[in-house]
Formats: structure tokens, sequence, C-alpha cells
């Protein structure tokens, strides 16, 4: 009989260090999944809009990211976990027993939080079919997600698609259709280091690169890499197929750009606030998608904690400009979640943690908007307000 020695603290973690949400215990349940350092955390909103917590479970390890995985005509969500334990683990709520079920545990890799060990990016292909699980350094692999007889989860061989010499800075599905799943890469390629005439290093620079997994021959390739603004942090995929254009939205330094192959891009600057100063860099830290059937917006937050609100004007596949919008003021955020049921929850860096009641979208807002016609003009200012759009419906 072995030993086992459980760590456990007197009072949990208060700080969420990522939020997803999904449908996890019931096809219409919308809930959020929040991860609290070693701790996995089921919440549902109630009627009244107050915030329950419905499990909290002990992982005994280091959670790097979590990610809602859901198969082709699947009515209910998995969470794809990567940790610090070099596995890549899909687990299922069962509101019967009240606990995640360990659906599949694939190991990859050294345990520890490790630079070239994946599990810092989790990312999915939209219609479920695949996911990518990355690494800070060079490795990526891909999994394949199926069903078998029994209609039981099953997931394939890790599928490599390393880069040696390359950081990664995000990493998200790029949605297009039923075609061969597609994952888009911020890369860093360090490999060729230059230095100016001063001596002092250039930036390497920075590329999207996007990763195709052809289903039929079982392998994954780099279809298409084009490079990008250096202070690029953040992908934030767009809705493709019948939903949308496609592609992917680039946070830099004061801009947004939209990218896709055999596209130009659609360069944006991000609305500042009054009295900032020119030279001072405003960067985008979180996003949230919403999607319904005929349209689809995102809002984005930056580290002031400004909300803005993007939306894409397109045509079939051409997209013809991206507008950015200033939607409201929150205390900044780890990650904010759109619910279909109108809920805004958004994880806090520090102090309280809210769930806002979205009161509209700011279309009849007179508030600044900018678009690819103010590249070249001088910035487009805002004045921070008391909360418009969104209702302060509980805090925990």
């Amino acid at each position: 009989m072995s030993m086992h020695l459980y760590a456990l603290t007197l009072q949990k973690a208060t700080a969420i260090t990522q939020a997803i949400y999904g449908n996890f215990s019931a096809p219409k349940a919308q809930e959020i999944v929040v991860a609290r350092g070693k701790i996995l955390e089921l919440l549902r909103p109630d009627d009244t809009g107050k915030v329950q917590s419905i499990l909290s479970w002990e992982c005994f390890g280091i959670i790097r990211c979590i990610y809602p995985f859901r198969l082709l005509s699947g009515k209910r969500d998995y969470i794809v976990v990567g940790s610090d334990s070099g596995r890549i683990v899909v687990l299922q709520f069962d509101e019967q027993k009240n606990k995640f079920l360990k659906i599949h545990e694939e190991t990859f890799g050294k345990s520890g939080c490790r630079r070239i060990v994946p599990g810092q990016y989790v990312a999915g292909d939209p219609h479920g079919r695949a996911i990518m699980i990355g690494a800070i350094e060079k490795q990526k692999l891909v999994y394949i997600l199926n069903r078998d007889g029994m209609n039981q989860l099953t997931i394939s061989s890790p599928l490599e698609a390393h880069k040696s010499h390359t950081i990664i800075h995000s990493i998200v599905g790029v949605d297009n259709g039923f075609e061969n799943p597609i994952f888009a890469c911020l890369e860093c390629d360090y490999q060729d280091v230059k230095y100016d005439e001063k001596n002092k290093l250039v930036p390497p620079p920075k590329n999207l690169t996007f990763y195709e997994l052809d289903l039929g021959l079982n392998h994954v390739t780099r279809k298409w890499s084009s490079e990008t603004e250096p202070s690029a942090n953040l992908l934030i995929a767009v809705p493709g197929g019948e939903s949308g254009p496609g592609g992917v939205l680039v946070c830099c330094e004061n801009y947004v750009i939209y990218k896709n192959m055999g596209h130009d891009d659609v360069k944006v600057p991000i609305p500042r606030r009054l009295g900032m100063d020119d030279d001072k860099p405003l960067l985008i830290v979180t996003s949230a998608t919403h999607k319904q059937k005929r349209m689809f917006f995102f809002l984005v937050q930056t580290e002031f904690g400004d909300i803005y609100r993007i939306s894409i004007q397109y045509e079939e596949d051409e997209v013809d400009d991206v507008l950015i919008k200033y939607f409201d003021t929150i205390p900044p955020a780890v990650s904010i979640c759109v619910l279909r049921t109108g809920f805004l929850f958004a994880a806090s860096e520090t102090g309280d943690h809210y769930l806002f009641q979205i009161q509209g979208i700011g279309e009849d807002d007179d508030t600044v908007e900018t678009s690819m016609q103010n590249l070249n003009d001088p910035w487009k200012l805002f004045k921070p307000r008391k909360i418009k759009n969104l209702a302060l419906i509980d805090e925990m």
C-alpha cells in the first residue's frame, strides 16, 4: 500500500487565472469554469443573476490553461486542461455525482512548468475535430478527437507541429468551415539574431503562422506565414464558414489588424483615453466573442480596464472594414466571458470578480469609433464614464 501526501490550505485561493464558459452539466446550462491556481471551480448564475459555486475541485497541480471543447453535433462541453503534469487531460462534469470525471489522460512530456513542454496554450478547432496544445517555446502537439461506437470520446496519438528557435505568444483555432482544421500561432523566431550599428539587439520579427491538420494524410504542415507587428501579443479567431469571413484579429500596441490567407491586412487604430500620452502604448489583454446566427462581435479589454466593441463589415470572405468602438470601463480582468443569457463575467486581476448584465451593445451610442479610414489621422480620444451598456448584478 503506497502512501500519498496531500497538502491543503485552510483558505481557498480567490484569485482567478483563467475563466471559460460553456454547457458543462446540461445542453442548455450556461456555466463558467474558472481556474484558481490548483483549483478548478464550476460556477452557475441563477435566475436572479447571483453566481452559485456548484463544485470546487482540488487538482493537486498547477493549472496552466483550460479550454472548452465540444465534439461535432455535441450538446455538452468537455474541459481540456493543460497543467504541470506533462499530460493533456479531458474532463467532463457529472451532475449526478457532482464531480469532474477524467475521460482521457495522455502523457506527452516531463512534469513541471517547462519552456518546451506543452501545456501553456490550448486551442481547439471550432467544429470540434482537433485540439492543439503548445509550449512557450518550440513544441506544439495536435490531437484528433472523435467518437467511438459507444458514443464515447476518443483521442488520437499526438501529431507534432514543432518549430525550433521559436517563442509562442498565442494560439487559436481558425474557423474555415468543414475544410481541414487550421490553427493560427503568433510566433517569434529568434534563430537569426541581428544587431544594429550601435551593437544593440534588433528585436526579432513576429510571424502569424497557420498550421493545417490534414485529416486524410494524418499529419500537420505549415500552410502560411506572414510577418506582423513586433508588439503583437494576442490572437482572436473570427467566425468563418457560413457565419463570417474567417481569419484572425491580431492585437498589437495601439492597433488591431485583421489578417487571413490571400487577404490584404486591415489595420485599425484603437481609441485612446483623453489625456493619455501619445507615446504611451495601449495594449489589449483579454477578449470575448459573442456569436449568434446572423451576427457576431468581440469585446476586448485594455490594460487600463476600458472595454471596446469590435465589429467587422464584410461580404462573403472579403472584409471591407473593422470598427472599434468604446463600450464601457470596468476593473482590468484576466478573462472576460460573454454568456448567451446576456451576462458578462469578468475575472479581475485584483479584487472582486464581477457579473454584469449587458443592457445594450452600444449601437445607438455617440461615443468615439475608429475604422481603417482613421489609420493616418490623429488619435481618436474619449473620456471614461460610468458603466452604461453594463449593469452590475453580482460580485464575488
